[in-house]
């Protein structure tokens, strides 16, 4: 299956800096994701997300530890982002969303970032907890187009996304991978501070998904285009897996991968939460599964 990043399409149009640009004007009354904080980031204000107007990096490295299709022989090129627009109280990776461990790249270091990572053999651009600097990524990707970026990018985010936003990405992003939470309103307040979770997580990844559709897997094995949905099975049901299940069924297809994911534990503040303050049992992720498969789903796990 040949693959050419869609992103190529758009720069030889000249099309990718206009939507930079765009996007770069949301900076100024920052409303990239739901939180719709209004701050002035190019004048330094900050919102929840505590994102400053420049692109703060934590770690960048060839990742073995992504699903198959994403790591493949060379691993993937992965990029963790300092700060986080959704901030769930058990992160696990509290130092770098909630403490904001990392430093300001310009937009073409990140280029020379991503192109390093091709260079190692990495199989795509993971992109992760990417939502808040959009408009910085996309600023850097015609630098590193001319250094010669050929991988395609995957965005890897927690579901919380502004549906315009997301739309401004059309052909250039050829991988999402959301998570998909919990599908309670209440439990999305009191896990993320985000009652309307539910809500913008249905939204986003329908037209994560008009996009990109099935996820697509080359003779190699490895993903070059669609939709990677994450679902990780919390204690005492708190994720909602049947929910979450009959909503891709009905609402996106029965062919999507979808990562039934078993690691939670107990992280940064989740030990002051009694529902969540204990690893799950290997019941609670086989129940998961079962549902999983009784709803249709057979993909990725």
């Amino acid at each position: 299956m040949d693959f050419s990043p869609s992103y190529l399409k758009l720069y030889e149009r000249g099309e990718l800096e206009e939507r930079a640009e765009n996007l770069k004007q949301i900076l100024k009354c920052c409303k990239l994701c739901p939180r719709n904080c209004k701050v002035n980031r190019i004048k330094g204000e900050k919102g929840y997300c505590r994102a400053p107007g420049e692109l703060v990096v934590s770690s960048a490295f060839a990742h073995f530890g992504e699903e198959p299709p994403l790591v493949g022989i060379g691993g993937s090129g992965t990029i963790f982002f300092t700060h986080c627009n959704l901030k769930c109280i058990f992160c696990q990776n509290y130092e770098i969303s909630h403490l904001g461990e990392g430093k300001i790249v310009s937009a073409k270091e990140l280029a020379k970032i991503m192109v390093s990572l091709q260079e190692r053999g990495c199989h795509n651009i993971n992109l992760v907890t990417p939502t808040h600097y959009v408009p910085q990524i996309i600023e850097s990707l015609p630098f590193a187009i001319e250094k010669g970026l050929k991988l395609p990018i995957v965005y890897n985010c927690g579901g919380y996304e502004n549906v315009e936003v997301i739309r401004l990405l059309d052909g250039i992003i050829d991988i999402y991978m959301p998570d998909i939470k919990f599908f309670d309103s209440k439990v999305a307040k009191l896990l993320c501070n985000a009652p309307d979770y539910p809500d913008v997580v249905k939204s986003s990844v329908k037209e994560m998904y008009r996009q990109v559709g099935d996820l697509k897997i080359n003779r190699d094995g490895i993903a070059i285009r669609g939709l990677l949905i994450r679902h990780l099975v919390m204690p005492n049901g708190l994720a909602g897996t049947k929910e979450v299940t009959e909503f891709i069924i009905s609402e996106l297809s029965k062919d999507s991968y979808v990562n039934i994911m078993d690691q939670y534990r107990p992280c940064y503040k989740a030990f002051e939460i009694p529902q969540i303050n204990r690893r799950i049992t290997y019941e609670e992720y086989l129940n998961a599964i079962k549902i999983a498969r009784e709803s249709g789903l057979y993909r990725g796990f």
